[in-house]
């Protein structure tokens, strides 16, 4: 079965948050998919300096350590500088490299160096070959990786996914994980805040199911147009059932010989 990496663009509360891991958890566990959580304590890159960033890395941190024990689940966020890995890696089960910071090599090597699965989201400016480089950055520290898909820059204010380059990244034979929800972002596309498309979030999963990626990665939130950080893209979390009842069908058709 392919695994969900999902939760809310960043921790606005822990009880926000609690609750979505709990929701996703009952899901999943009832689904039979495997789930880890994800929730940002730091957006470091938001359009706007006024933008909501999160709870700030101690905090934040303590947040999701004490949802990984409370709820049951394994935690996954991101670090943007390389004193973040040893605190992160003390928490998370997937250490994280945001897309525009793939190719920092001492980032890339200090979240190596924690021993955790590493997802390494596909910068929006990079062909998927090119991704092998990445990847020969830190392989001999650590092989547990994972290649993420996020979409393309496609002039302005635009992501664009290219299916093929799912496959050209299976080839490198590491896991390939599919962003259904940052891929139909529009960066920038608010002027002062990032806009998005989130009814193409599904057909897009659905077709990185279909090419046979080895898990989806996606964003939700009870209310995504009240949310603080990337609400335009995200999924609502009452229809993420829904949804993943349906890739399942889709995984299902796709892998019946096996």
């Amino acid at each position: 079965m392919f695994k969900l990496i999902a939760g809310p663009c960043v921790i606005e509360s822990k009880e926000n948050a609690e609750m979505i891991a709990v929701r996703l958890k009952e899901i999943t566990d009832k689904l039979g998919i495997p789930f880890t959580f994800k929730a940002s304590y730091d957006k470091a890159n938001r359009t706007s300096i006024k933008s909501y960033r999160g709870p700030g890395l101690e905090k934040g941190l303590q947040i999701l350590s004490d949802i990984k024990e409370s709820v049951g689940v394994k935690i996954a966020t991101d670090i943007h500088e390389p004193n973040q890995a040893d605190l992160v890696g003390q928490v998370a089960d997937i250490v994280q490299i945001p897309a525009f910071l793939c190719r920092q090599t001492d980032l890339l090597v200090a979240a190596a160096k924690t021993g955790k699965a590493i997802n390494i989201k596909k910068a929006q400016f990079l062909a998927p070959w090119d991704m092998i480089n990445c990847i020969n950055k830190i392989k001999d520290i650590n092989s547990n990786l994972m290649l993420c898909e996020r979409g393309t820059c496609f002039g302005y204010n635009n992501l664009v996914v290219d299916m093929t380059g799912l496959v050209e990244m299976k080839s490198f034979g590491f896991p390939v994980i599919f962003d259904a929800t940052h891929s139909v972002q529009k960066p920038g596309g608010k002027g002062n805040a990032t806009g998005g498309n989130r009814e193409f979030a599904e057909p897009l999963a659905k077709s990185a199911i279909a090419i046979g990626v080895d898990g989806i990665f996606m964003e939700t939130h009870p209310d995504p147009d009240n949310a603080l950080s990337d609400g335009a893209n995200m999924v609502y979390l009452d229809k993420v059932e829904a949804m993943l009842t349906r890739l399942i069908k889709i995984y299902k058709a796709v892998h019946e010989d096996e």
